[in-house]
């Protein structure tokens, strides 16, 4: 039986987390391009009375976030 050495697990592992890891980078980026893109219609819906509620549902943003982006008065 051979025996597998400490360096040989630990190549495995990050051969393992890699292509995962590379994903979450990607999605990441694409949600931080969302985000940017969000932020003005956010602000929008809210200059218009939306609920910060309702914002946050159909979104996913924290209610704070979106209390951020209220349009100053």
């Amino acid at each position: 039986m051979e025996q597998i050495t400490p360096a040989q697990l630990r190549a495995d592992a990050e051969a393992e987390l890699k292509p995962l890891g590379q994903k979450r980078i990607r999605l990441l980026a694409q949600l931080e391009e969302l985000d940017t893109q969000l932020k003005p219609v956010v602000a929008r819906a809210l200059a218009v009375e939306v609920p910060e509620r309702r914002i946050s549902e159909l979104t996913a943003l924290a209610r704070n976030t979106i209390r951020a982006l209220k349009p100053q008065k």
